[in-house]
């Protein structure tokens, strides 16, 4: 069971960054040149697309982890798309792209493909390419369309424990928000979606995308000995989320990133760090928390936002983690390099 869940949130995570990293890294920047060169809209929206195409990858890469055939990864990712909830069908009858969808529930959905077809085998002989689509459409993804009313409800509430937070004095809320952003970008549910569901904005945003900076640079520096330089990067241009399988698997891994998170969410309440939904589910990715500190903080560009945008999104995450993993690894020995291993083979 372990080994089924390991694979199944490595293929996961695999499927999560490959969607979600061209629109973090290009999208805020290409907001800004699009006025200048309108042509890059078409660059900017194909990012968008590539974003709602999450769910078949989860589910085709999900497939490859557990080194299925080529039929029934593809059939995976199929049930995958169906459970996730990314299309939805328009009053005039057309269907169009919805976001990326409720990753628990394609997580859930690819898992039940899984065990779909696994045991199916090789039963349908011949047959295999005619039948394994449509019964993977026919079982698991119907079974996850009728789950994905309910699991979005779940996830609903969630965003409403976190609306709930925000009503609290600044300070206490910016930490508690920015601790429960960054676990749940190392979970399988979706930060982005959490904060559009609910609108977090302001300091909530601002505190949430500080927590996501915590993870995302603190497992850059926890990682980078036993992964690429590369690798350990992706955790802050891309997204800490890589790392799923290992925090899930290993939770006492992410305690200097939660402890560095809290006060750095603190901070949000001090400075008044804002943010949008967009930005409180991305992190540093595409400069997107940054920039949009800066677009929304009065004076924009001035020396003083400057200061505080480096030093709350880079200077101090950097330090503070340094000091935690030095504290969590050689002081009280919690933690060791090994475990933030990551194998995308």
């Amino acid at each position: 069971m372990k080994d089924f869940f390991s694979k199944l949130l490595n293929g996961m995570s695999i499927g999560i960054v490959v969607a979600l990293i061209p629109n973090a890294l290009l999208g805020e920047i290409l907001k800004i040149l699009i006025p200048y060169f309108p042509a890059l809209e078409h660059l900017f929206d194909i990012t968008v697309m590539v974003m709602s195409l999450l769910p078949i990858l989860i589910g085709v890469m999900v497939g490859v982890t557990f080194k299925l055939t080529p039929i029934q990864t593809a059939s995976v990712g199929i049930a995958a798309m169906i459970g996730s909830g990314a299309i939805m069908k328009t009053e005039e009858g057309l269907f169009a792209l919805n976001g990326i969808g409720i990753v628990i529930n394609t997580g859930i959905t690819a898992a039940l493909a899984v065990l779909f077809v696994l045991w199916i085998g090789n039963r349908l002989k011949g047959y295999s390419i005619l039948l394994i689509p449509t019964l993977s459409i026919i079982v698991p993804g119907m079974i996850g369309y009728a789950l994905l009313p309910f699991i979005r409800y779940s996830t609903e509430l969630l965003g409403e424990l976190v609306a709930a937070v925000t009503n609290m004095q600044p300070v206490l809320m910016g930490a508690m928000i920015a601790v429960i952003f960054c676990l749940i970008i190392l979970s399988p549910i979706s930060t982005v979606g959490v904060a559009t569901v609910i609108m977090l904005s302001g300091i909530g945003s601002g505190a949430a995308n500080l927590g996501i900076v915590a993870a995302g640079v603190g497992l850059a520096i926890a990682s980078y000995k036993a992964n690429s330089l590369g690798t350990a990067l992706a955790h802050v241009l891309g997204s800490p989320k890589i790392q799923m399988r290992n925090f899930i698997m290993k939770p006492k891994i992410a305690f200097p990133m939660l402890i560095t998170a809290a006060f750095l969410g603190g901070l949000a309440g001090v400075l008044n760090i804002q943010g949008t939904p967009y930005s409180a589910g991305f992190g540093l990715s595409g400069l997107v928390g940054p920039l949009n500190y800066i677009n929304l903080a009065e004076g924009g560009w001035t020396l003083n936002n400057i200061t505080i945008m480096l030093g709350t999104f880079l200077i101090l995450p950097i330090i503070l983690n340094l000091g935690l993993i030095y504290v969590f690894s050689r002081k009280l020995k919690m933690i060791k390099a090994d475990d933030y291993k990551l194998n995308f083979e």
